[in-house]
């Protein structure tokens, strides 16, 4: 890599470092795009295996204390299904054109943004969650798999249970650690892996773990409203961005 990839690799992920170290997530959905218009989109996927690994690791020890809350028994058949996801979307990456996937599920998650916008005390019941886990869980996998992000999905369905910031972020680190750990042996076994972005993977750790804690610190800050405001927000950039396609 020259000079200036280093440079924009480095500024990306530290602004996406910052947005995940506040709300849990943030670090893909901020990284990604711009580390694909740089290196490609299967470079770009391969080059954040480890750091989603090692991030999502430290925020799920983090909030351990929220793996047993009844409010999460809907994650372990999320899980597994993300995990089956995970290979579909691996093939999708290697063999299929995305686009129109893409564009389906920005509207859905604008469609989405619109209903908490417009009912912003509706939230999925513990019982509806559990028989929509499997569908979830394959759906963000399988978008996991094949763009390296999830959130569409996999951040909107755990965001729709409007749990507390603890539980949100303990969630949504679970599943992104689940996800990654899955992923890492799929893009080898699919021939997509290669040793150098492994050890990209590495070294994009540095500005990562430096800016991570500034997130968190400014979280501190934030009202359980302008957390879920947020997120919100959030979701709802990711959504134009895929209707749009840039």
């Amino acid at each position: 890599m020259d000079l200036q990839a280093i440079f924009i690799m480095f500024m990306a992920l530290a602004a996406g470092a910052i947005v995940k170290g506040a709300t849990g997530m943030g670090l893909p959905l901020i990284a990604l795009p711009v580390l694909t218009s740089v290196f490609g989109l299967q470079h770009a996927v391969g080059l954040m295996a480890i750091p989603l690994i090692v991030t999502n690791l430290w925020q799920v020890w983090r909030f351990r204390a929220e793996a047993r809350a009844p409010r999460l028994a809907f994650m372990p058949w999320f899980l597994v299904y993300g995990a089956l996801g995970i290979a579909i979307g691996t093939w999708v990456l290697t063999a299929l054109p995305e686009r129109v996937l893409v564009l389906a599920l920005g509207i859905i998650l604008l469609a989405y943004v619109g209903l908490r916008l417009l009912a912003p005390h509706w939230s999925l019941s513990l019982p509806l969650a559990k028989r929509l886990a499997p569908i979830a869980g394959v759906g963000g996998g399988t978008l996991q798999g094949a763009t390296g992000i999830s959130a569409p999905i996999g951040v909107t369905y755990i965001h729709s249970m409007n749990l507390d910031r603890p539980a949100h972020v303990y969630a949504v680190s679970a599943m992104f650690l689940t996800f990654s750990v899955v992923q890492l042996p799929s893009l080898w076994i699919a021939g997509i892996m290669r040793p150098e972005w492994l050890v990209q993977g590495l070294l994009a750790l540095l500005p990562i773990l430096l800016f991570m804690p500034l997130g968190q610190w400014a979280s501190g800050k934030l009202s359980r409203k302008a957390f879920d405001r947020m997120i919100l927000l959030f979701l709802g950039l990711i959504g134009l961005k895929m209707v749009i396609g840039i």
